[in-house]
């Protein structure tokens, strides 16, 4: 198993910029990529980036590409989400997730970015 926990979300002013972490523990030889979901109020889950462990490989949603940076700590003990240029429309719960080949199946509790206009 393994577990996440998201820190880092709050309120900030458009044009801002905030860092989310994601703490993982547990078997974390269990799992290939880290990924942030968010999930906005009446909306779907949507993916935002992810990193693979091994590669350092990323991948991110075409609305943050630009904005936001995926990256580890050098134990991987850690993955981050720096978020610049926040949009009122980033507004949302965001979670950290971990999958060892094709499904997300250890997931965070998540933390509220809130972004005003």
């Amino acid at each position: 198993q393994v577990q996440l926990v998201e820190s880092g979300g709050g309120l900030v002013q458009a044009g801002g910029s905030l860092r989310l972490s994601c703490a993982v523990s547990g078997r974390t030889s269990s799992f290939r990529t880290v990924g942030w979901f968010r999930q906005a109020p009446g909306k779907l889950r949507e993916f935002v980036a992810a990193i693979s462990e091994g590669t350092g490989a990323t991948a991110y949603a075409n609305s943050v590409k630009g904005r936001f940076t995926i990256s580890t700590d050098s134990a991987q003990k850690t993955v981050y989400l720096q978020m610049n240029t926040l949009k009122p429309e980033d507004t949302a719960v965001y979670y950290c997730a971990a999958k060892a080949t094709d499904e997300y199946g250890s997931w965070g509790r998540g933390t509220q970015v809130t972004v005003s206009s």
